[in-house]
């Protein structure tokens, strides 16, 4: 599913229109990401968990060269599924 069929299935199901089912959707993933990069997280009880994980620095070897390389400490986006999304997939 892509964000146009998404915004489609969402509108059906709300009984609104695909304009304002978009705008909805782009509100939730802006509040989302700037939650997020807040340092924060947020949690959809039933549904999962979005939060930040931190990556340490590593030593890694450059696959070109076989040469060994730093590999700068990062921060990435990680959604957690909850207990109902797990069950409710493995229906």
């Amino acid at each position: 599913m892509n964000k146009t069929e998404l915004v489609a299935a969402m509108a059906e199901q709300a009984g609104i229109s695909k304009k304002d089912a978009e705008k909805a959707l782009k509100a939730f993933t802006d509040a989302v990401a700037g939650e997020l990069k807040a340092g924060g997280k947020v949690q959809l009880v039933g549904f999962g968990t979005f939060e930040v994980a931190e990556k340490k620095a590593r030593e890694g070897i450059n696959p070109l060269t076989k040469k060994p390389m730093s590999i700068p400490a990062s921060k990435a986006p990680k959604f957690k599924a909850g207990k109902a999304l797990k069950d409710l997939v493995n229906a």
